[in-house]
């Protein structure tokens, strides 16, 4: 990757002075040491710096601009109340964006930057870490091979009082903000500037979240559609959140099971028959218990026989690597955070939430929980310093402010979450909107198995079928933190998207 010239830009906003340390006078000592020692860092408004590069995918070079700025969002009144953090990656030695896809990319949280997809999965730059996705030092980053910017352009969003985007005023109420439905008025309206100023409407778009970020992209869809009549040629869910879709009682404590057999299966703690097959081959076995035996006994609460429970127990216990006592114990529903727990216990270990194949390490054995996210901690260890370390040394970007890898977003109001419901109903009026899931089989924050139950529900007509796909891979939540997985699953956004676009002259109807 090579930086060969960066220029800076700033857009002229009405309401507020917009000054980045960039701008100061190269011989204003004064008014740099005034910036650097304000307990109130400047907020950028409306702003841009760009920069161009070459980055090598699949054997090609590909020349493109990275820009990293701001965008406002307004009130009512066309005052800016809240600055928004982007990069956009964009090739360019292609003159004619017409046919040129737009992929617009979000993390999840709520509460967290686009830092996870953009430095590890999508985006020219990848962070260094080894071949499974553990932290390596020196920190850094390296070329991606992998990533998609051959043949889409790609912007990362901030979400407010994520990475760098705050708003402008603490008089500004967060509950224009923090919520479901909040969140994805405020950022319908965000993509419509900036496919505005960008001049990307008559690109192909895309929108590709992650975690919660499949919960705002999946509303987002809708609302695009129905507010700033844009519509889309794809979205993409990586480990998807139940998007608003009810599975309370014993279907979702059933539906976690085939998540504990995977994990069990990869700690090597299944009975040999099963731990001998491969994991895919033994998963659909787990799958067909939960759906056609567990659930129906879970229902049937204290009619169940004693012969019934100690069968369903025995096969829990063959399943999740956990006791047939310890399962009878808790009534044959197991929680997540006990399973974190109990699985390793013996060995002196945890297992993580995010990602299974991470274990930690407890003050003491005993307890129904682990003491901190094994695999979370992981992450942050490796990706924090790479995302300081490239965006101000390679992007250019120079700000005081504090990159929040995870800001406060809280209370976050969860009411009135339809989002499974929104993207059913923006595929069912737009015939070009397909949808593609991937899923880690290690992920026990947001399962696969659950992951596929959503699409069941989504889509209870069949009449989407054709449109949607699911992808598993052998990681947890991050698909593309193991190398393998993330050279398999770019290749199937590569795919998904190319195949996504109509052909010229195709009509838009059933």
């Amino acid at each position: 990757m090579k930086r060969i010239i960066t220029v800076i830009l700033f857009f002229a906003c009405p309401c507020f002075q917009l000054i980045a340390q960039n701008d100061l006078p190269a011989n204003s000592k004064q008014a740099k040491s005034e910036m650097s020692a304000s307990k109130n860092p400047m907020i950028l408004v409306d702003s841009a710096i760009v920069t161009k590069h070459t980055v090598t995918i699949k054997g090609q070079a590909v020349p493109y601009t990275a820009t990293a700025g701001t965008l406002p969002i307004w009130d009512d009144e066309g005052k800016p109340i809240a600055s928004v953090f982007y990069t956009y990656y964009e090739r360019s030695d292609v003159k004619d964006k017409s046919s040129r896809p737009l992929v617009i990319s979000f993390n999840g949280g709520p509460g967290t930057s686009s830092v996870w997809m953009e430095i590890g999965y999508t985006g020219p730059r990848i962070l260094n870490i080894d071949d499974e996705g553990y932290p390596v030092e020196p920190y850094g980053l390296q070329d991606n091979p992998n990533s998609i910017l051959d043949i889409a352009d790609i912007v990362y969003v901030d979400p407010v009082n994520t990475g760098y985007s705050r708003k402008i005023s603490k008089d500004v109420p967060d509950s224009k903000f923090f919520g479901v439905n909040e969140d994805i008025q405020y950022l319908a309206d965000w993509i419509s500037t900036f496919v505005t100023r960008n001049n990307r409407w008559a690109s192909p778009k895309f929108l590709i979240g992650e975690s919660y970020g499949t919960t705002r992209v999946s509303g987002l869809a809708l609302e695009l559609q129905n507010s700033e009549w844009m519509y889309l040629d794809g979205v993409i869910l990586v480990s998807p959140t139940d998007l608003g879709i009810k599975r309370d009682g014993p279907v979702g404590d059933a539906l976690i099971l085939p998540y504990y057999a995977a994990t069990a299966w990869y700690h090597k703690m299944l009975p040999p028959d099963l731990q001998n097959k491969d994991l895919t081959d033994m998963l659909p076995e787990v799958e067909n218990f939960t759906v056609n035996d567990l659930i129906p006994a879970l229902i049937k609460g204290n009619t169940l026989s004693d012969t019934e429970k100690e069968n369903i127990a025995s096969k829990i216990s063959r399943y999740s690597g956990l006791s047939q006592k310890v399962i009878l114990q808790h009534n044959l529903v197991i929680l997540p955070d006990f399973f974190w727990k109990e699985l390793l216990r013996d060995k002196g270990y945890t297992i993580g939430r995010l990602d299974s194949r991470y274990r930690g390490i407890d003050r003491e054995d005993a307890g129904d929980g682990p003491d901190y996210n094994a695999e979370l901690t992981s992450w942050l260890h490796s990706f924090t310093p790479a995302i300081h370390i490239y965006l101000k040394d390679e992007l250019n970007y120079k700000t005081d402010l504090k990159y929040n890898m995870f800001g406060f977003v809280y209370p976050w109001d969860n009411k009135n979450n339809r989002t499974g419901e929104n993207l059913r109903q923006a595929m069912a009026q737009n015939p070009f909107l397909h949808l593609l899931v991937q899923s880690g089989y290690y992920d026990g924050a947001c399962d696969y198995f659950n992951a596929k139950y959503s699409l069941w529900q989504m889509d209870p007509s069949g009449k989407l079928k054709d449109r949607i796909s699911w992808k598993g891979f052998r990681s947890g939540h991050m698909v593309y933190m193991r190398k393998a997985d993330r050279a398999t699953a770019n290749q199937e956004l590569r795919d998904f998207i190319i195949n996504s676009i109509p052909k010229p002259g195709d009509g838009a109807k059933f």
